[in-house]
């Protein structure tokens, strides 16, 4: 067993080569070749590497993995793996097979290109064996790639390539073991990790959501999409160039009546941007939002059994959720708006408004106005569904807040009649005349629920 405590790249890809039972080929396309180029970097890279290619042109590359898929893509990847491993299989595994773990390791990149103008991101995956012999083992990774420079980029690709090789032979004992060696000296800053996905026996404990989860709650990345339509993948997946409608809120119950409501409210925010598109717009898409940031301060942050108890119900009734590391609307604004130009609306209960537009910010320099700016500077808009006056009045005690009047009809308050005293109210009713805050109609059902499961907070 190697010593794993800490090594840093160089030593980990010496390490690697130096085993001899690991043996394995490199694919890579876009970014260079920066992985393979640490194993031949530090010496004997002929215990470890069978093969290294790159197959850059779109003509080549098509004739290697063949045609029809998208060159940055999980399905390009899972081709990639394919043929490298098929290959490996055959010219080495009657000689070496008996004595060697195999794998193959393959990469799909887009980084930053001259003008600074797309979206580096790319699929990271890896095949191996944990005995000779043995069954393969599959990691798939989506990544996004944040530094400035495309060199910096390619020198990212390569440390995370090595993390990579390195936590799947020797830091499999746990998922938090495997994932913290994956992100060493890369992950947060220079790279985010939004996507995971695991297969083969040594990964059968290790359940997909919980590793979801862990990305956000760990900082790997600012959001995870779980999806119970189909198989999941990156946020950028389901963002991608689309009219988006976010219902965020803590989800804390799971009753049936609050589940008829929050599916209402999402129709109806949906409805109403049909309605601003036109006919011309391409459809929605609603998605519920949680955060795995505490709500109240000084309250710890939600673990991840009770942001999954939460994010549950939600699938099961067919709904798409996307986990935010952050809190703040803003924040989900600025991720959105990396894949999509197209308009984006909120739609939250008043009390969720209230808490939005009171909150002082204290962590940006600009405080409440720099967070605004934020909120709406990309075309965005906060749909306000209306609350049951004895419920807004009971949540406004509750929380200590204190400033906000409001006028009712038939027991309801709606964005309209809910006022803030000078001079914070001039900024309210400026935000509502200019349609930032819309106000949607109150209910007009009188055997309506209670207005409790209104407040998505």
């Amino acid at each position: 067993m190697a010593n794993t405590q800490k090594l840093d790249t160089h030593h980990k890809a010496l390490t690697l080569n130096l085993d001899p039972s690991i043996f394995g080929s490199f694919a890579e396309i876009g970014a260079g070749q920066e992985v393979a180029r640490w194993f031949l970097l530090v010496g004997g890279a002929s215990g470890t590497v069978a093969k290294a290619i790159s197959a850059y042109d779109k003509a080549v590359s098509d004739d290697l993995y063949g045609a029809g898929t998208r060159y940055v893509s999980k399905q390009r990847l899972q081709a990639m793996l394919d043929k490298e491993w098929a290959e490996l299989q055959i010219q080495l595994g009657k000689t070496r097979g008996p004595q060697t773990r195999f794998f193959s390791f393959a990469d799909t990149v887009t980084a930053r290109n001259y003008a600074g103008t797309n979206d580096a991101n790319g699929w990271m995956g890896l095949r191996f064996q944990r005995q000779p012999g043995g069954p393969p083992h599959d990691v798939f990774l989506h990544i996004n790639l944040r530094d400035p420079a495309n060199v910096l980029q390619q020198e990212a690709i390569g440390v995370l390539g090595v993390n990579l090789i390195f936590a799947a032979f020797y830091q499999l004992e746990t998922k938090e073991s495997f994932l913290e060696g994956l992100a060493q000296d890369v992950v947060r800053d220079r790279i985010e990790v939004d996507f995971v996905e695991l297969r083969g026996p040594a990964f059968s404990g290790w359940d997909h959501q919980t590793l979801l989860a862990h990305l956000v709650q760990s900082g790997y990345a600012e959001a995870v999409w779980f999806t119970a339509k189909g198989e999941a993948g990156p946020p950028s997946e389901l963002l991608h160039n689309r009219p988006v409608v976010l219902a965020p809120g803590y989800f804390g119950h799971v009753d049936s009546a609050h589940a008829q409501i929050h599916s209402q409210m999402i129709a109806a925010a949906i409805q109403e941007l049909l309605k601003e598109l036109g006919e011309a717009g391409a459809a929605p898409v609603g998605i519920f939002c949680l955060t795995a940031t505490s709500l109240g301060t000084g309250t710890p942050n939600p673990d991840i059994p009770d942001l999954l108890r939460r994010i549950g119900p939600l699938l099961e009734r067919g709904g798409d959720v996307l986990l935010f590391r952050e809190r703040e609307l803003y924040a989900m604004t600025g991720l959105v708006n990396r894949y999509t130009k197209a308009p984006l609306r909120f739609v939250a209960g008043l009390s969720l408004l209230i808490r939005a537009f009171v909150d002082p910010y204290g962590n940006l320099e600009g405080r409440r106005f720099e967070a605004l700016a934020r909120l709406f500077g990309q075309n965005a808009r906060v749909y306000a569904y209306p609350m049951a006056a004895r419920d807004l009045q009971e949540w406004i005690e509750s929380n200590s807040v204190t400033g906000w009047e409001w006028s009712e009809t038939n027991g309801w308050v709606s964005a309209e009649q809910l006022r803030h005293i000078p001079p914070l109210g001039h900024l309210y009713a400026y935000l509502l005349a200019n349609n930032f805050f819309v106000s949607m109609k109150n209910p007009t059902d009188a055997t309506a629920p209670p207005a409790s499961v209104y407040m998505l907070d």
